[in-house]
């Protein structure tokens, strides 16, 4: 096997001491399921980060891993702490971020993401991905006074999503996070939310007919892990236009990675409200809720609102990202960069002869091995990489920090990792080889 490592990895750093702590103070441990240690390496992974510059991490014992992962969970598509954006945040944190008066900023930022999405007419910003969601199902339930909600793809945390798995628990396996557990729900909302898969025309087409009279909006991711096929998009646009139905395009993950704006212009379908969040700050909390005048104005009918929503660093941030993005075209160069990897994790999975299969767009590309034992696998290139100075498993989220010289260092670092792992496949002892974790309570699993 090869020992070339940079780092003796423990389960006793500051990071897994600190995680310990979290548990017995922090509901859940952490904020986000995704970064959860227990999903990587448990007590071994980092954990928690100090710094960060381009793609690169500090943890808390100042050891420093280059980011192969999930890039701050999608959120930072020209890399970390990126100059451009974070001198705007600071000049205007030492003027003040919050005040009885509003920021000037998020008339800018409507105009601007109104610029680029001609056909919507309103602009409604939140902080969060899941609050943004929920803003669009509010507004679209009030203009149709309609309840029913068909969904396509993972929208967020909140009751009117998890209301899919009241009927069936099993009802959301597939749009990202499996075995979502509709604890505290309230079960009058169970069929107000139903789901179909992705591609799945026919299916979507019976549960538009069967309940078209109560149907308030199809809300839908337009790509994730799989590329549309036999104009799928385009049928479903067709089929919400006859029923007067509205389509949402969920662009939290997929906005601006592949276009200057939402990946929707790609395929030249046109939705009647879009979202965007995570790449749209660059790491500082923005998201945006777009849409037709008609529909966005019925929130005088209803009421949404909330006191952080005013503050000002988000649309600051995002209108610098907007800038750097369009001064740089980072889509072009992250879809250029996620091609490159894909391509390289091809060669490398049938070299060691791995039965596996690669999704995602470019720039927010996943790898599975087709075996029972893939969690396993996973866990043990985690491992590798992790000694070799990288945070990696099989996502990979591209930024434009992840230059050649980098690539070329994460190229053979996973390159030793998969042949070790060929060879513990061989010999059967990869269980051997794997540090030894406490016993994971497994709740959710995130599919991507």
């Amino acid at each position: 096997m090869t020992k070339k490592y940079l780092y003796n990895i423990s389960n006793k750093t500051l990071g897994s001491k600190l995680w310990k702590r979290a548990q017995k103070s922090i509901a859940g441990g952490s904020m986000l399921l995704t970064k959860n240690p227990d999903r990587y390496l448990s007590d071994y992974w980092p954990s928690y980060f100090q710094k960060t510059s381009g793609c690169k991490v500090w943890d808390l014992n100042s050891k420093m891993y280059l980011d192969f992962s999930y890039m701050g969970v999608g959120t930072n598509s020209l890399g970390y702490s990126r100059k451009e954006v974070d001198k705007e945040v600071l000049k205007k944190i030492s003027l003040g971020n919050m005040s009885t008066l509003n920021a000037p900023e998020e008339v800018f930022l409507s105009e601007k993401l109104l610029n680029l999405n001609p056909w919507a007419q309103k602009v409604r910003f939140t902080r969060s991905g899941g609050e943004a969601n929920a803003v669009a199902i509010r507004l679209a339930r009030t203009f149709k006074r309609k309840d029913k909600i068909l969904i396509c793809g993972y929208h967020g945390w909140h009751d009117w999503y998890l209301s899919t798995n009241l009927s069936s628990k099993n009802n959301l396996n597939g749009h990202i996070i499996k075995g979502l557990n509709p604890g505290g729900v309230p079960s009058s909302l169970k069929n107000t939310t139903l789901s179909f898969k992705y591609n799945d025309i026919k299916t979507f087409t019976k549960l538009i007919y069967k309940h078209k009279d109560d149907i308030a909006a199809v809300k839908m991711e337009v790509v994730r892990s799989i590329q549309p096929k036999d104009d799928f998009l385009k049928k479903v646009r067709e089929i919400t236009k006859k029923h007067n139905i509205i389509l949402i395009f969920d662009e939290c993950t997929s906005g601006f990675r592949e276009t200057y704006g939402g990946i929707y212009s790609k395929y030249k379908v046109t939705p009647d409200m879009i979202i965007y969040g995570k790449a749209l700050g660059n790491g500082y909390a923005i998201n945006a809720v777009l849409g037709k005048g008609k529909i966005m104005n019925s929130i005088d009918d209803t009421f949404i609102s909330s006191t952080f929503w005013t503050e000002r660093i988000g649309s600051t941030a995002a209108l610098a990202t907007l800038d750097t993005m369009k001064k740089e075209k980072s889509w072009i160069v992250i879809t250029k960069i996620g091609k490159e990897v894909r391509g390289f994790w091809k060669d490398v999975f049938k070299k060691f002869e791995f039965d596996t299969e690669i999704t995602g767009i470019p720039a927010l590309s996943n790898f599975y091995f087709k075996d029972l034992n893939h969690l396993k696998y996973i866990r043990f290139i985690s491992q590798e990489m992790l000694q070799k100075g990288f945070l990696a498993n099989n996502v990979f989220y591209a930024s434009t920090s992840h230059n050649k010289a980098l690539l070329k260092k994460y190229f053979l670092a996973f390159e030793e990792s998969c042949m070790d792992l060929r060879e513990a496949m061989d010999k059967k002892n990869i269980d051997i080889l794997l540090k030894k974790q406490h016993k994971i309570k497994k709740n959710f699993e995130r599919l991507n």
